[in-house]
């Protein structure tokens, strides 16, 4: 019994989710509220990391089942690490140490279809980012002319004093506005004109993005030193990550296709032929043989034409087909034509009806009408006398 479900609720997961469901909400979150794509979503993105954090870990995920969040606090198991790690972990791009002297890896989702997972294609992405000013070479301006900051005499900081109460006052650190946090600034007639003392300018960059056949929904393809450039600082990363699109027949799961297949009763019972459309657009004819029933949910397969495996694309998975049989409407044959159908299907049970039984008759189920009225009745129950409970009469 789980005692809570607010991290389920802030990753859209049910509390029964799976290891896997799990990464996949997060990843999709994070992306979607990441401070770069959204920066008035810094507390969302906090909160997603947080939840992410302790339902990753089975011990932490247990404790909170147990005792919710309350619990994660009391057993000295919160989230001790940042937003930003948790989601460089997650994606590869290291930690704290990592991006000190590297620059932030840049995230990319790139939606693609079922088709160019089982196909393999080539995508090119067009990014805008940081690149080395080429005219000053990253200088920000004329050399040897950088002057100190006068407005943070240096520090590259301010401090601003606030009084927040009689005799109480507080000190606010913030960076300058002036040098961007530097100490250091040229004036306007040395500053590089290109970049406009930035030492950094905006280009489009064009990535090819090869798919190959067999990748999965959340693998990354990661292009090492495309990320933003910045003086100093190797280059981060470029990380894609893919994102499957739904298809209108076919469902992946690991290296097999999934597909529902409908057929009529006649070729339930006396065989079909049947044609199926796959990926890469052959077109595969399956049939069963008359007298091989398929019942209703039946599950069949055809070796070797799921997806193809990663690396290895000559091999393939299964398809699996589940079949959904069709039965004819009420009144599809003459009631005096049944007794020759009846013949030709294996025989009844016959039923011993005797005195003491009721005979009643059978109608079509409104579900959705019963469901109305039993919980209206749970609404319009007396609190003091409540329905299936212990009732007494005055005599």
């Amino acid at each position: 019994m789980v005692h809570e479900t607010g991290y389920y609720d802030l990753l859209s997961v049910e509390p029964n989710a799976s290891q896997d469901e799990i990464k996949k909400a997060y990843r999709k979150l994070a992306l979607k509220y990441h401070p770069d794509k959204n920066p008035n979503e810094g507390e969302k993105f906090k909160h997603i990391s947080q939840a992410y954090e302790v339902l990753s870990d089975p011990k932490k995920r247990d404790l909170y089942d147990q005792g919710g969040e309350q619990a994660i606090k009391e057993g000295g198991m919160g989230g001790g690490g940042s937003p930003m790690d948790i989601f460089n972990m997650f994606f590869g791009g290291g930690g704290r140490m990592q991006r000190e002297r590297k620059g932030k890896n840049v995230v990319h989702q790139l939606s693609v279809s079922l088709e160019e997972m089982y196909n393999g294609s080539t995508r090119k992405l067009g990014l805008q980012k940081n690149v080395i000013c080429e005219k000053c070479e990253g200088y920000g301006g004329k050399k040897g002319a950088l002057e100190k900051c006068t407005n943070c005499k240096g520090r590259g900081v301010q401090v601003r004093v606030q009084q927040v109460g009689p005799g109480m006052i507080q000190q606010i650190q913030s960076m300058c506005p002036d040098c961007q946090g530097q100490g250091e600034k040229f004036n306007s007639k040395d500053r590089c004109k290109n970049c406009n003392g930035q030492k950094v300018e905006r280009k489009k960059k064009i990535l090819e993005v090869h798919i190959d056949k067999g990748m999965k929904d959340g693998q990354k393809i990661t292009f090492h030193g495309e990320g933003d450039q910045e003086p100093g600082l190797e280059p981060g990363d470029v990380i894609i990550v893919l994102d499957q699109k739904d298809h209108p027949v076919f469902q992946r799961r690991d290296n097999n296709l999934i597909m529902r297949m409908d057929i009529k009763l006649v070729e339930a019972l006396c065989g079909f032929r049947n044609t199926i459309q796959t990926l890469d657009n052959r077109t595969l004819v399956i049939s069963s043989q008359p007298g091989e029933v398929i019942k209703h949910n039946d599950v069949r397969c055809v070796m070797n034409e799921g997806m193809p495996l990663y690396k290895e694309p000559y091999e393939r998975g299964q398809l699996i087909i589940q079949f959904q049989v069709e039965f004819p409407e009420k009144n599809w044959l003459p009631e005096h034509l049944m007794f020759q159908l009846e013949r030709l299907l294996p025989p009844r049970e016959d039923v011993m009806v005797t005195d003491d039984m009721e005979e009643v008759e059978l109608s079509e189920a409104d579900l959705k009408s019963q469901q109305k009225h039993y919980s209206g009745e749970a609404y319009e129950e007396d609190d003091d006398n409540p329905r299936g409970g212990v009732q007494c009469q005055t005599q």
